[in-house]
């Protein structure tokens, strides 16, 4: 969806229908394909064939149609890549898009192809674009007016004003996290923490929480664990 998009706002606003972006769907899987050869296997995952696959991917397209319209939508920023330094602590991302009007006056959208969550995980989700929200703030001095979230799964937006409050409480918030990574990088102690999400997991074999062992941890991993050179390096998301 992402390199749909992509090259979709490429063209001119009059060009940018719904037919347009369908059409768009096969020549942009295949030249992802072509850099990344195993997204092939995504396409048999649950018994899907590939027409169903490219159906449900137009589907997924219409109900974006549905829910902006792109030909009023000129966005100042595509994929673009954000880091800040935080107290010698490096954040680093991709945002899907980013549109600015006069006043600095931001905000931030993410694409979902997934529905969107309860109540009881919005908060989750919206942790993302907080991150995103402090990155900007720390590195252009201004808070995103609005955090916006584009579920095309079932077709509903979730939108967020941020405040600096917010942002400084995601900031104390990253660097608890980063601070209990050092900490079980250091002494080697990785506890599990069981979920919901533990359901779809395909190593509970591995893991202590179902009775499982962990295989050991390779000599370089508190290295690779605390370097931001090696492990925070940012790539942009398939979703």
């Amino acid at each position: 969806m992402h390199a749909v998009l992509e090259r979709l706002f490429d063209a001119p606003a009059a060009d940018r229908t719904i037919e347009a972006a369908v059409d768009l769907l096969e020549p942009q899987w295949a030249a992802l394909m072509e850099q990344e050869p195993e997204l092939a296997a995504l396409v048999g995952e649950g018994g899907t064939d590939e027409q169903t696959w490219m159906a449900d991917a137009a589907e997924l397209v219409r109900r974006w149609f549905a829910l902006e319209d792109p030909t009023r939508l000129e966005p100042a920023e595509r994929e673009l890549y954000v880091e800040a330094d935080v107290d010698g602590l490096t954040l680093r991302g991709y945002i899907d898009r980013l549109d600015e009007a006069p006043g600095d006056l931001l905000r931030v959208v993410d694409y979902k192809t997934g529905r969107s969550p309860s109540e009881f995980f919005e908060a989750k989700a919206l942790f993302q674009m907080k991150f995103y929200a402090l990155v900007l703030w720390r590195t252009r001095g201004v808070v995103p007016r609005m955090l916006q979230l584009v579920y095309l799964g079932n077709s509903e937006i979730v939108r967020y004003e941020p405040t600096e409050g917010d942002l400084l409480a995601t900031e104390r918030k990253i660097k608890a996290l980063w601070e209990a990574i050092e900490r079980a990088a250091t002494t080697g102690d990785w506890r599990p923490h069981r979920t919901r999400l533990c359901d779809w997991c395909s190593h509970q074999a591995l893991c202590p929480e179902y009775g499982g062992t962990p295989p050991p941890l390779p000599a370089h991993a508190i290295g690779l664990a605390l370097d931001p050179v090696r492990s925070g390096e940012a790539v942009p998301a398939v979703d």
